[in-house]
């Protein structure tokens, strides 16, 4: 049995990324043909710091206290509704409890 013709992943014609062939323009970014000699590419366009659990450290703090400066203005805007929350969740509470005695009694 044939099989189809299939052309191999990865073969086709190697082109430069960038500036098309015999283009006489700058270059579109400043430094995108710098090339230093002995220097990573990743270091050469400025990518040269790996991410560290430290920098997530301290992206997670400043993030953490943005949301919650943000959490507290809207608790110090809605205080009203944070009393009547609080009202209604003791009330429960008391409910609750109760009940709970209600049914201890009933067991004991």
């Amino acid at each position: 049995m044939a099989r189809p013709f299939e052309e191999p992943v990865g073969t086709g014609p190697q082109v430069p990324v960038g500036d098309p062939v015999g283009s006489d323009d700058p270059p579109s970014s400043p430094g995108a043909h710098d090339a230093r000699p002995g220097v990573p590419p990743e270091v050469a366009r400025g990518k040269g710091i790996r991410h560290t659990r430290t920098g997530a450290t301290w992206t997670g703090l400043v993030i953490g206290t943005l949301v919650l400066v943000l959490l507290l203005i809207f608790i110090l805007q809605n205080l009203d509704g944070a009393v009547i929350m609080a009202l209604v969740g003791s009330i429960r509470i008391l409910q609750i409890r109760r009940a709970a005695n209600r049914q201890r009694k009933l067991t004991s």
